[in-house]
């Protein structure tokens, strides 16, 4: 039988600090695109069109800071074709993949 190994306490607070900023990114996103289209109805395909290319745009925005000399020292090196296949497979996943709990639609269970 294989073990497999533990994960150390600074790893782990490294991923839990990582879930939540993604947490916190998902959300800001979710409610800026169902607040702009509350404000500005329109067609929800041209909707996530623009969402996509916005998307796309901020990636362009996020891979220049991280070129040549002066770019962010992080670490990360935007390479545009496996990056797209990424975010490709990311956008198929949360398409096709079970849906996240949603409180706003979640039944109460009881009384506070």
């Amino acid at each position: 039988m294989r073990t497999v190994p533990a994960i150390s306490p600074a790893r782990r607070a490294a991923h839990e600090a990582e879930a939540r900023h993604r947490e916190r990114i998902e959300r800001a996103l979710t409610q800026a695109f169902w607040r702009g289209l509350s404000e500005h109805p329109m067609e929800p395909m041209a909707a996530l069109e623009a969402a996509a290319a916005t998307v796309g745009a901020l990636y362009r925005q996020v891979a220049a800071g991280h070129r040549g000399p002066n770019g962010c020292p992080c670490g990360w090196e935007p390479e545009p074709d496996s990056d797209l296949i990424v975010l490709e497979a990311t956008l198929a996943a949360a398409l096709l993949g079970p849906p996240k709990p949603d409180l706003a639609r979640m039944p109460a269970a009881g009384r506070a």
